[in-house]
């Protein structure tokens, strides 16, 4: 494919994914404009509320599916509590707002919603999304973005350890700082810190591509700084404007983290190499 990077150079590029990712499985231009058979044709001017006060997270999230059942596109969630497990595997297109903070594994499996949190939010926030966009206007748990496969999972403030842990696709951004850990075993995608990185970023990261704007505390095997290109700098300018994260500064600034690719054929290794790369 003349002049275009291929997959296998570290960090942003321009090659079509076309046929090799989870995106050609499912595709906004199905009949109906979902991706799914069983999604919902809902109406994002039709809007309704949903009050989790006293109610079980089966019972919050039966009620949202119920809603969308019924047609409404914006639905309101009010009075959280900080519960555990609130709006998770909702595979449909849609418009949540949650009015205050939510607990563990909130706003996981997700594929399609457009949520945005005014609270904080607990361990393994957004945890497996494949598509669409998630907000949290506060500070997030560990595990933040665990395993997930598509679209922009945002945190506005700072976040705990091992956020991004098993990143296999879409993007993270964080407005503050990160804990250990962060990007560990990473395997394709894109995160970007706008502060500080706690120890052994990237650590066994196989593939994507880490971005800081602060100081990295340490890297972690396999991770190594890569170069800054105008492309990076194109992309974090058009994310971070857009999620109104934009440093002053603007973003020459950002170190570029990315794989160093000794783990690729670490059992093909001797036993005494295996330990230079560990």
């Amino acid at each position: 494919m003349a002049g275009v990077s291929t997959s296998h150079e570290m960090g942003l590029h321009t090659e079509p994914l076309k046929g090799r990712d989870i995106k050609t499985m499912f595709t906004l231009e199905n009949e109906g404009g979902y991706g799914y058979a069983f999604a919902r044709d809902v109406d994002f001017n039709k809007r309704a509320e949903v009050d989790a006060e006293g109610k079980t997270a089966r019972e919050v999230n039966s009620k949202i599916r119920e809603l969308m059942d019924s047609g409404h596109g914006t639905i309101v969630l009010k009075n959280p509590g900080a519960a555990h497990s609130l709006v998770v595997g909702i595979l449909n297109r849609a418009n949540i707002i949650v009015e205050g903070s939510l607990g563990y594994f909130g706003c996981g499996l997700l594929d399609g919603p457009n949520v945005r949190v005014s609270g904080r939010v607990g361990w393994s926030f957004g945890e497996n999304l494949m598509a669409g966009t998630i907000v949290v206007e506060k500070n997030a748990g560990s595990t933040f973005g665990a395993a997930m496969r598509g679209g922009d999972l945002v945190c506005k403030g700072s976040v705990g350890s091992r956020t991004g842990i098993d990143q296999k696709g879409g993007t993270i951004l964080v407005g503050g700082d990160t804990g250990a850990f962060s990007g560990f075993m990473m395997q394709r995608g894109r995160m970007v810190v706008c502060g500080n990185a706690g120890k052994n970023l990237g650590d066994s990261m196989y593939d994507g591509t880490i971005y800081v704007g602060g100081e990295i505390k340490d890297l972690g095997v396999d991770a190594i700084p890569g170069e800054l290109t105008d492309l990076d700098k194109a992309w974090l300018t058009r994310k971070l404007t857009q999620y109104e994260l934009m440093p002053e500064k603007g973003v020459d600034h950002f170190t570029k983290i990315v794989a160093g690719k000794q783990l690729w054929s670490y059992d093909n290794l001797e036993p005494s190499e295996k330990k230079l790369v560990l």
